[in-house]
């Protein structure tokens, strides 16, 4: 139409006069992130009917503390594959997911009528090794094939000058990322090196931090992030900020980093942000709100309320099989085990996520303690041993590379590994996971394995173990056992379904299931994270709500889990 045309001739927004255009004015935006894949149930995106712009960043890396930074775990079928580059095994993937994605965006990009007002190219490309124009001259030529050459393309990338300089490209507007820790005038006078004319840009200005396990709950001060936000804000930069809600790294999806050594992240993705893992308001964002306010008319009125929580109380579960898989095997794995002499990695037997069982047998007799050894680090990321369906114990990747086992010739050895989570930042995101060398017991090399690579999810989102539907159903047992045990219980209904958070107190380590959807993994032992997010949209306001654990160390006693009606984060945190 008419007016359609005259939208798309002047709705142009531009880089001009060290700001932002909009309409041919200045614009200065404040914004914040949030993941759809982070959030459960979120199936539609609403922003245009909510007023809201969208600045989008489709990628194909996208990093966000995601299992392999977004990428798909299928590309290391490829031995040789470069990821992030101009490899064209690579390349291929990447032409063909655009060619999908990107025509579905271009009607929504403000030039169009949308509210789509610039697109990010990649994330944080200068922080990896590979430093490849060609990779960032294709994705630039790809985006404006798509997109059109006037859609406003940018980059982010970190505050040293070796990010900037690989990270940026003539064509795309070069932006900068910090935290509270920077020096505000220092990093935009990086950005202004690369970028002499234009906004001034923030393009992830951190509110919190991610939590690995085993470190301390990750926190922010709430008045520093406010007053550098007013800082910024006061000298006309666009800002960013970086969560401005989290949310959870549901079912197998969080990453890892590798720096020293391999650190998993958690499963909350809280990130101590102004809107909590449950999309709560926080004191963070009143005084974030309070701040804006100074430079931005705010409706007035009352913030939405928090959604309602439920401590629904103590469920006793009762165990599934005793110790030992191969009770389970048909359900777990109906098509049988691949055959190989020596070990497969999760990729060549395209089971990506999850957990697969390696099975061979004893060489020869072990009446002493013999060292079953992981050589070159090969354990990616944890191995449960069990030896005749008794375990024995854990070799961990960057951590226990050594136990001893005992038996006698012909014994069976079970090696169940569980893949923790590709690494999503750094030079190690082709991060193959499984037995990825032989394992030496003494003197002698294992092989002749079978593999079982486990369909868990799908056997308990078909009703395993309630149900009875599958083929093979174990009687239920009380009490606790060590080594990889599945629980199963139900939380009765009591005509609510509100949030609530999931406690298992004194358990080791394992995976959670809600009615067949994967919560995510628990492991208060080590911590921070001592509760699961369980949304009110999963559980059943009349129905009994099955719950599913797989145990994976060792459960307590008495093998009860509690639901609370608030999350604990922390290790240190008082519980409820």
């Amino acid at each position: 139409t008419w007016k359609q045309w005259i939208r798309r001739q002047f709705s142009y927004l531009s880089l001009l006069n060290n700001c932002f255009e909009k309409d041919g004015k200045p614009f200065q935006y404040i914004s914040g992130s949030m993941h759809y894949s982070h959030v459960h149930g979120w199936t539609q995106h609403l922003a245009n009917q909510t007023g809201l712009l969208v600045i989008l960043r489709p990628g194909p890396y996208i990093c966000a503390e995601w299992e392999m930074g977004g990428l798909p775990a299928w590309l290391l079928q490829k031995p040789n594959i470069v990821l992030r580059s101009a490899d064209t095994d690579y390349l291929g993937a990447v032409n063909s997911w655009m060619a999908v994605l990107l025509p579905k965006m271009k009607r929504w990009l403000y030039t169009n009528g949308g509210n789509i007002i610039s697109v990010q190219v990649e994330n944080e490309y200068g922080s990896y090794y590979a430093c490849d124009y060609n990779y960032m001259r294709h994705l630039r030529t790809l985006f404006q094939l798509f997109l059109g050459e006037n859609t406003v393309l940018f980059t982010t990338d970190g505050n040293t000058d070796k990010e900037m300089t690989c990270g940026s490209l003539e064509g795309m507007y070069a932006t900068i990322d910090f935290g509270t820790d920077t020096k505000i005038s220092q990093a935009f006078s990086r950005q202004r090196r690369f970028e002499p004319r234009g906004p001034l840009v923030n393009s992830e200005f951190y509110t919190g931090w991610l939590d690995h396990w085993g470190d301390q709950h990750a926190e922010v001060d709430t008045q520093k992030v406010s007053t550098m936000l007013g800082e910024m804000l006061s000298m006309g930069a666009s800002v960013n900020m970086y969560m401005f809600e989290g949310g959870t790294n549901f079912g197998y999806w969080n990453g890892a980093d590798h720096d020293n050594r391999f650190r998993s992240v958690v499963t909350s993705y809280d990130y101590n942000a102004p809107l909590s893992e449950a999309g709560d308001p926080t004191e963070k964002l009143l005084t974030i709100q309070d701040t804006i306010r100074k430079f931005r008319e705010i409706p007035e009125g009352p913030m939405p309320p928090a959604s309602s929580k439920m401590a629904y109380g103590f469920v006793t579960l009762t165990m599934v099989g005793v110790g030992e898989l191969n009770r389970l095997l048909d359900t777990l794995c109906p098509q049988g085990p691949v055959k190989s002499q020596y070990p497969l990695s999760f990729e060549e037997m395209k089971q990506f996520y999850g957990f697969m069982l390696y099975r061979t047998k004893l060489p020869r007799d072990l009446p002493e303690n013999t060292a079953l050894i992981s050589p070159l680090n090969g354990v990616r990321d944890r191995a449960y041993v069990s030896v005749n369906g008794v375990f024995q114990g854990i070799l961990e990747r960057d951590v226990t590379l050594v136990m001893n086992i005992t038996g006698k010739q012909g014994d069976q050895i079970d090696v169940l590994v569980e893949n923790m989570g590709r690494v999503n930042f750094g030079s190690k995101i082709n991060d193959r996971k499984g037995l990825l060398t032989h394992l030496i017991l003494g003197m002698d090399v294992l092989k002749d394995w079978l593999i079982f690579p486990l369909n868990i999810d799908e056997a308990i989102a078909s009703g395993w173990p309630q149900s009875g539907m599958r083929r093979s159903t174990p009687t239920p047992i009380r009490g606790p056992s060590t080594g990889p045990v599945f629980y199963q219980g139900t939380l009765a209904p009591n005509g609510l379904a509100w949030d609530t958070f999931l406690r298992l107190t004194d358990w080791t380590k394992g995976q959670v299931w809600i009615n067949g959807v994967n919560l995510g993994r628990y492991w208060p032992k080590r911590g921070p994270q001592q509760t699961l997010y369980v949304p009110g949209p999963l559980l059943s306001p009349t129905q009994p709500n099955n719950i599913t654990v797989l145990e994976l160390e060792g459960a307590p006693p008495h093998t009860r889990v509690v639901f609370l009606d608030r999350p604990q984060l922390s290790s240190t945190a008082s519980g409820t």
